[in-house]
């Protein structure tokens, strides 16, 4: 029987979670700190937290500070998600390869897969890849864990709320009609949902990385494609149909390369992972690399040090209207080309401090992300535990 969205189960079932996501913020808190938190009561917080520890997902640390004869009561006592309590598997198929990786309800990592493949144009043969890992990693990884709750999808496209597929057939031709969340549940036997890669980023380092903490960021994905997720007031924004943060396709260079939306100038014709190793190729050929670039870099090369600084000034234009639109605290530059590193989020903080208000301007910071291109997998990691965990972590 499903509780309908006004019952008393449905609400408790999202006043679970809740208090599930609460904790994985915080790392450890107590239940005083939970009600807090959620506003919920600490009737409600106790009850919820009783019920959460009985089944083995929550569990009690040693309280710490002083006696609590000294304190007129007894010390808080911290919680914080059982790392045996269970597991997620988290995937992010990106254009060129796939990760798949099994996490504990803390964000560790119980086992990582990840393999070169033209995801584009192999969509049977991506898919058969994460299942068959997917199953392999629960048996030989994830035998300590009562149980598996779901899997997130990280897809290299925009994905629309309540939609199996990505929303760009066009952009991705051979996964038109493709129900990602259908097949893989059908193979691996858990609940499956798919997000798009940057949103899914975004969460992570929010959750789990250089914005943990930030109510108001922005989270840049540079890679083959560039993609944006937005925190707003604690919360993952998506748009009126779930596609905002398409970056990477905000217009840039008037009458410039065309994109694969099929649009001209876009910024992801001039920064992402394939435009910026072009530049390069008629001195160092085809094959150059992220890592070529790097090394490059690194010996002080003149060329790099010039294509890489401007890249980082063109993101900075295309997100200086963002920015000043949503005004957040933080803009966290991620994914394979971040490597580059310290110019690249130069040019970026240059861009942003000349283009916006001078009080705005020096209010955004921009920082690495530190999660590095798992990024996107422990982001699909969350949306599992986020989208299953109120159904089932019902006793």
């Amino acid at each position: 029987m499903v509780d309908s969205p006004g019952s008393l189960a449905s609400l408790r079932s999202r006043n679970r979670l809740l208090v599930l996501e609460t904790v994985r913020r915080h790392g450890r808190i107590s239940r005083v700190g939970i009600a807090r938190a959620t506003g919920l009561s600490r009737t409600t917080v106790s009850s919820l937290v009783a019920d959460l520890l009985a089944e083995g997902v929550l569990s009690e640390a040693a309280a710490s500070g002083p006696p609590a004869a000294s304190r007129g009561g007894r010390p808080a006592t911290p919680l914080s998600l059982n790392p045996e309590g269970g597991g997620v598997l988290g995937v992010h198929l990106r254009h060129t390869d796939i990760r798949v990786l099994l996490a504990d309800l803390s964000g560790g990592v119980l086992g990582e897969r990840h393999r070169g493949l033209d995801v584009d144009r192999q969509p049977g043969r991506a898919l058969d890849f994460v299942a068959e890992t997917a199953l392999d990693l629960v048996a030989t990884e994830g035998r300590g864990l009562g149980r598996v709750f779901g899997m997130g999808v990280a897809v290299s496209a925009p994905v629309r709320s309540r939609s199996p597929a990505p929303s760009t057939p066009s952009m991705l031709a051979a996964w038109t009609d493709v129900d990602i969340a259908a097949r893989l549940r059908d193979r691996v036997g858990v609940p499956v949902h798919v997000g798009n890669d940057a949103n899914l980023g975004a969460l992570a380092e929010w959750t789990f990385g250089a914005a943990r903490g930030v109510p108001d960021m922005i989270y840049v994905m540079l890679a083959d494609g560039v993609g944006a997720g937005l925190i707003l007031d604690g919360r993952l924004y998506e748009g009126a149909t779930g596609t905002a943060g398409e970056l990477g396709h905000v217009p840039v260079v008037d009458g410039g390369y065309v994109c694969r939306c099929g649009n001209r100038g876009c910024l992801e014709t001039v920064v992402g992972a394939r435009a910026l190793t072009s530049a390069f190729s008629h001195i160092r050929g085809p094959d150059t690399t992220i890592a070529d670039v790097v090394a490059l870099l690194a010996a002080g090369d003149p060329g790099a040090r010039r294509v890489v600084s401007d890249a980082g000034r063109m993101i900075g234009q295309a997100l200086a209207g963002v920015c000043a639109v949503l005004e957040p605290r933080l803009v966290v530059i991620g994914g394979e080309v971040a490597a580059v590193g310290r110019l690249l989020l130069d040019g970026v903080r240059d861009e942003l401090a000349h283009r916006l208000p001078p009080a705005l301007g020096h209010a955004v910071a921009v920082a690495a992300g530190s999660l590095g291109d798992r990024a996107e997998a422990f982001g699909a990691t969350v949306l599992a535990t986020q989208q299953t965990s109120a159904h089932l972590l019902k006793p």
